[in-house]
């Protein structure tokens, strides 16, 4: 694979995921909003996005196409997301930010941020079950 092919497989992956995890997410408007909210800041809109490219890697490499692989990329990276969110929280790592922007906990507030990091990780295993 070239470095032009590479970079076009991120890029491609990038938006497929984002697009999956829009899809998977509640709405932000959705009570409980303040929750919904804290969990889509939390995945939406940046990272690396690793952990999903390299479902979508290995399903190129067995030969499946990406749209099969959507609910355990989207699995994976909302599981990677609760981590982080848990790991900021001020009895962890007690990070303000993230990307270069605050963290979950310091956007809304603890409490808000701990039940996000839980509702993304039951919310990917919902999304492995469907």
């Amino acid at each position: 694979m070239s470095d032009t092919q590479l970079t076009d497989f991120l890029a491609a992956c990038g938006q497929r995921i984002e697009a999956a995890l829009e899809a998977w997410l509640p709405p932000e408007q959705t009570p409980p909003a303040k929750l919904h909210r804290a969990m889509r800041y939390a995945i939406l809109g940046g990272g690396k996005r690793i952990r999903p490219t390299l479902a979508y890697a290995t399903a190129a490499a067995i030969g499946l196409a990406p749209e099969q692989v959507n609910g355990i990329a989207c699995a994976v990276e909302m599981i990677h997301a609760y981590s982080l969110i848990h790991d900021d929280l001020p009895a962890m790592d007690d990070d303000d930010l993230r990307h270069g922007r605050p963290t979950c906990h310091k956007a809304f507030d603890e409490a808000t941020a701990i039940l996000a990091g839980d509702a993304l990780m039951t919310q990917a295993f919902l999304v492995l079950a469907r």
